[in-house]
């Protein structure tokens, strides 16, 4: 049977790789956006952004000073039961990474009312869900503040439909797009209820740039709303261009008659995530 050991074996190599190892989709994309460039200065940012990134990955340091707060998402085979103590399993693995990777610790013991460092880094902020059969994925990100400080989720009203979702994703990034280190990954959750459908927008950050959605309807969407974004020209490093975003992932979900949840989760250009299979 699969054991908390190992799941949380498995988030301190994966912070480990998040840290310092630019997502190779991410990367390519990078790549191609540079060439694609119009804007002298965006071409100048994308260059310096894919230096860094070959930096960080040879001499294993952080892409970014900002080395974020921790999100575990385990996909569990339904037939596991690794025990009660895995939060806690977590939390250790996260403290002991930051700390051998010399990471900087960014959690706050209460965001109200004691604003201290926890000095660790932890707690790790942990979502499980079921899935059948054995064994485990283990998604790990690493999410800095400046890309979540500008994300949004927003209770639309249904007759607002697909343009009113992406009026809304667009606004956003219109607003917030260039203190979030462009160029951008955008993740958007619409459906599910008021709690859930941030995690939809964050989960779909996990999906390998260049990828559509399955759904060719939804696949449109997210063509249409990038054109948008792109449009926008905040460009690489907010300093104009094209390549605003690189991509816009869209997951959908059900929902109540009456409502149409939408949130935009900011990537920022270090895209920091990683993921482990544990069989």
């Amino acid at each position: 049977m699969l054991t908390s050991g190992a799941i949380a074996g498995a988030v301190r190599s994966a912070i480990a790789e998040a840290a310092t190892t630019l997502r190779a989709d991410v990367y390519r994309a990078m790549e191609r956006a540079w060439v694609e460039e119009p804007s002298p200065s965006g071409r100048d940012v994308l260059s310096r952004i894919l230096e860094n990134a070959r930096i960080a990955g040879r001499d294993r340091v952080p892409l970014c000073q900002d080395t974020g707060t921790t999100w575990v998402w385990v996909e569990l085979g339904a037939e596991e039961c690794p025990g009660s103590d895995l939060l806690a399993a977590i939390d250790d693995a996260v403290a002991q990474a930051y700390r051998e990777g010399g990471l900087r610790m960014s959690v706050l013991r209460d965001a109200l009312v004691d604003r201290a460092n926890t000095g660790d880094n932890t707690p790790a902020f942990l979502d499980v869900t079921l899935r059948p059969g054995t064994g485990a994925t283990v998604h790990v990100m690493l999410k800095g503040g400046g890309s979540d400080n500008a994300s949004a989720l927003g209770m639309l009203e249904p007759a607002a439909g697909m343009e009113g979702v992406k009026r809304f994703v667009v606004d956003r990034v219109s607003a917030k797009g260039s203190c979030a280190c462009p160029p951008l990954v955008l993740g958007v959750g619409v459906g599910g209820t008021f709690d859930s459908v941030g995690k939809l927008a964050k989960k779909a950050l996990l999906r390998s740039v260049g990828t559509p959605a399955s759904d060719p309807r939804v696949a449109a969407f997210e063509a249409e709303v990038l054109e948008a974004v792109n449009a926008l020209g905040i460009g690489p490093g907010g300093l104009g261009g094209r390549t605003t975003a690189l991509a816009v992932h869209v997951v959908t979900a059900p929902c109540h008659i009456a409502a149409l949840p939408v949130a935009v989760n900011l990537g920022c250009s270090a895209m920091r995530s990683a993921t482990v299979e544990i069989a």
